[in-house]
């Protein structure tokens, strides 16, 4: 005899729900949770604590169920690390600066996958949710994302009840939610019920309809999952339409990507030069760091503000995309 279906949760609202914050007032190492970015593609979902439980099942030697009080008291870990959005799905070249630097607290999840023993063909970890309803005119009766087996082994990935040291809020994805630091957040799956190992990629609307870049490798075009951090960084004080009295200030601000950022350059005239800013060191974790130039400016008039990063890796913030150079227009009078 089958299981009953778990029952579904409520929506509400019932649709696309995003609150967008202003980089200008990301101004503190850790953002303050109200000052966190929420999307949710299909609405809130309102989980509660009362008969919920997490399983981790599929390509497994001993599937496991967990209520909310047992993954309380497991070993839990504190992970700093950026959250940040990978922007409009539909439309992926369209600059986005929702990002947050956030502390969480919760369960790694690799001691339990080691427990419920994964399978030789295990490769691919999916993480379900049960928030439901349409996204860009598409049904879903579920939001899942794809992780790949090995980062869950090799990275600090949560099942987080914490953020900021207070339990989850609805809207950050109470009572539990997955963190795959280094990852867009669109990995990091809110009102988490279900860890499954496979051996494939699971098909869904949020993993290989949206959520993809083309790239074209050799004359061939690949699609490859939105996983990894782009190199990127914003500029915070400033900020948009300062009028500034002449003066000796500072232009700061924060960078980040999957790897450590080196270097960050800083334009005040709009990218005609560049000055290399004094860029702090990575802390532990997955954060992202500050930067800062001392400037002056000569005269009053318009000035153009601008930051470009560039990462361990050598890759650096480009012109244009979803993370093109940050730009900062003032005024100085």
């Amino acid at each position: 005899m089958s299981e009953p279906a778990p029952a579904r949760p409520l929506m509400d609202p019932a649709q696309t729900y995003r609150r967008q914050v202003p980089v200008s007032e990301l101004t503190s190492f850790l953002t303050p949770t109200e000052k966190v970015y929420v999307i949710a593609h299909m609405g809130i979902a309102h989980v509660g604590v009362e008969g919920w439980e997490l399983r981790i099942e599929g390509a497994v030697e001993r599937p496991l169920r967990l209520t909310y009080a047992e993954i309380l008291r497991r070993p839990a870990e504190t992970v700093q690390s950026v959250l940040e959005c990978f922007g409009n799905p539909v439309e992926p070249e369209v600059a986005t600066r929702r990002v947050g630097n956030v502390s969480w607290r919760g369960a790694p999840l690799w001691p339990l996958l080691e427990e419920a023993g994964p399978e030789p063909r295990a490769s691919s970890l999916w993480l379900e949710a049960p928030d439901h309803g349409s996204f860009a005119g598409t049904p879903s009766e579920r939001y899942i994302k794809d992780v790949p087996l090995e980062i869950a082994r090799t990275r600090p990935v949560l099942l987080a009840w914490e953020m900021n040291g207070a339990p989850l809020t609805a809207e950050h994805g109470f009572p539990v939610r997955a963190v795959v630091p280094g990852f867009f957040g669109t990995n990091s799956v809110k009102w988490v019920t279900r860890v499954y190992l496979a051996d494939s990629r699971p098909e869904s609307l949020f993993t290989t309809r949206l959520y993809n870049r083309r790239l074209v490798v050799d004359g061939q075009e690949h699609v490859v999952p939105v996983r990894d951090l782009d190199v990127h960084s914003v500029i915070v004080a400033p900020a948009e339409a300062d009028v500034l009295a002449l003066g000796a200030r500072s232009v700061e601000g924060w960078a980040w990507s999957a790897g450590a950022v080196r270097r960050v350059d800083v334009s005040v005239d709009g990218g005609a030069a560049w000055r290399e800013a004094r860029l702090e060191p990575r802390r532990e974790g997955y954060t992202w760091q500050r930067f800062a130039l001392d400037w002056a400016p000569a005269a009053p008039g318009a000035y153009v503000l601008q930051c470009r990063a560039t990462d361990e890796h050598g890759r650096t913030q480009p012109a244009t995309g979803r993370n093109r150079i940050h730009a900062v227009n003032v005024t100085v009078r």
